[in-house]
């Protein structure tokens, strides 16, 4: 059975195989939320725009669980019309139903777009793609949303599905499918991270694909000649004897860049640490999203717990910025998730540190043990209020950290992965604030000037 690390592992692989579409007028277009993600990393391969593809199930008005149609955006609406006759669904009933449907996919899409005009998809080639179809239920529909919104041709992309529905989509002109078992059970079990997607990664996802296509869209997107350019480059960092991956942006003008610790080594394909630089990023920060392991090394579970090798990477990550004509005077700080919080205060209790502030969500600052007195370095924890055993292991770390300024704080409702709608968004401010506070040259300069 093929398995999948988590959608964006998922995504790379589906690319390979819509690798044949590069250089054509193709859109990528995700379901929500799951879809998103692998979508984001396809559109990506293929240097394509990016979109997502709502729609809603019209269920029969006695039956709603039986769906008779469904709608999406610009008025689409398919009817199974076979359907609608045996069951005597009149034209009134169709309407009363379609218009409390709409009202929900409206609201859905305001949420999703913020305001973003849909990608014109006449003349083009849409790519529909899921993380994963079982009935293939909405996914035909989409097809046939896509179809009706203008798309010359339609494409269904998804990791995984079961063999007699990949083979049996005719609302597609072409599917294609990485792995279609004839024994499937659930879309979930071909991953090993099958973790919810929430509507602040899926706008996360879609702003970031904004950005890419307005950097492409010719010299009114780009600074004029001679001017100075952000920085948006994949990195090697030398860290002894392994070369670790990462993601260097930086944007014009930023006096502070902050690394990401995480104690997988998915850290810079991360959506829920994309979503945080690009928070960062709209406040004028550069990042480093870093792979502190390499594949090999994360095949071993023993590695994500193993801190002072992270720590270890991190500062190599810290040494590597400074050595950097263009990053060599900015402001450091730390962001650590999980495992990776710990590995960060490990290394800012180290003398010398360069590490200006550092933020922990939803991490382990007591993996830093006895360390954590030592640690300078401002320092924020952020813990989900419904993450009980990590807010109580949070607490009695800031109760160790007395050589610095600490705070913590508690996001309402929030569960270990911030997965709760606008707890992720929350937790970005707070971070995004505690490092403008930190990192920033004239934040830096008036809270010095204050201390004196």
């Amino acid at each position: 059975m093929v398995v999948f690390e988590d959608r964006v592992d998922a995504g790379t692989r589906l690319a390979r195989e819509l690798e044949s579409l590069r250089g054509q007028d193709v859109v990528v277009l995700g379901l929500p939320r799951g879809g998103v993600p692998v979508a984001s990393v396809v559109a990506e391969a293929l240097d394509a725009p990016l979109d997502v593809i709502v729609v809603r199930k019209l269920g029969v008005p006695f039956q709603p669980e039986l769906a008779m149609g469904a709608i999406g955006e610009g008025g689409v609406r398919v009817l199974d019309r076979t359907l609608v006759t045996r069951a005597r669904v009149t034209d009134e009933e169709i309407e009363d139903v379609e218009r409390r449907e709409r009202a929900v996919l409206d609201a859905r899409v305001d949420r999703l777009r913020r305001g973003r005009p849909r990608v014109d998809l006449h003349g083009r080639v849409a790519v529909v793609v899921d993380d994963g179809i079982a009935t293939g239920a909405t996914a035909r529909v989409a097809c046939q949303v896509a179809r009706r919104l203008g798309a010359a041709r339609v494409v269904l992309a998804v990791p995984v599905a079961p063999a007699h529905t990949a083979a049996h989509l005719p609302e597609a002109d072409d599917v294609v499918c990485v792995s279609a078992p004839e024994h499937f059970r659930a879309v979930g079990a071909h991953y090993v991270d099958f973790s919810p997607t929430s509507d602040d990664e899926v706008v996360a996802l879609l702003d970031r694909a904004g950005h890419r296509a307005r950097l492409a869209a010719g010299p009114q997107g780009h600074p004029a000649a001679g001017a100075p350019r952000d920085i948006d480059e994949q990195v090697l960092v030398p860290t002894g004897r392994e070369t670790i991956e990462g993601h260097l942006r930086v944007p014009v003008g930023a006096t502070g860049v902050v690394v990401f610790a995480h104690g997988s080594g998915s850290s810079r394909h991360s959506p829920r640490n994309r979503f945080v630089a690009d928070v960062l990023h709209d406040a004028g920060l550069g990042t480093v999203l870093i792979d502190l392991l390499t594949p090999e090394e994360e095949r071993d579970r023993g590695n994500v717990f193993d801190i002072p090798l992270l720590a270890h990477r991190l500062e190599a990550a810290t040494t590597w910025l400074a050595s950097r004509p263009d990053t060599a005077s900015c402001r450091i700080g730390w962001f650590g998730a999980s495992t990776g919080a710990g590995a960060a205060l490990w290394a800012a209790a180290e003398p010398g540190s360069r590490v200006a502030a550092v933020v922990s969500r939803g991490g382990r600052p007591d993996l830093a043990g006895p360390r954590l007195a030592a640690v300078r370095a401002p320092t924020l924890l952020i813990v989900g209020g419904a993450d009980d055993v990590v807010l109580r292991l949070n607490r009695q770390a800031r109760a160790q950290l007395v050589g610095c300024v600490t705070e913590l704080a508690v996001v309402p409702g929030a569960t270990h992965l911030f997965e709760e709608p606008g707890t992720l968004s929350e937790a970005a401010s707070l971070a995004r604030d505690w490092f403008v506070r930190h990192l920033t040259l004239s934040s830096a300069t008036a809270i010095g000037k204050e201390s004196s």
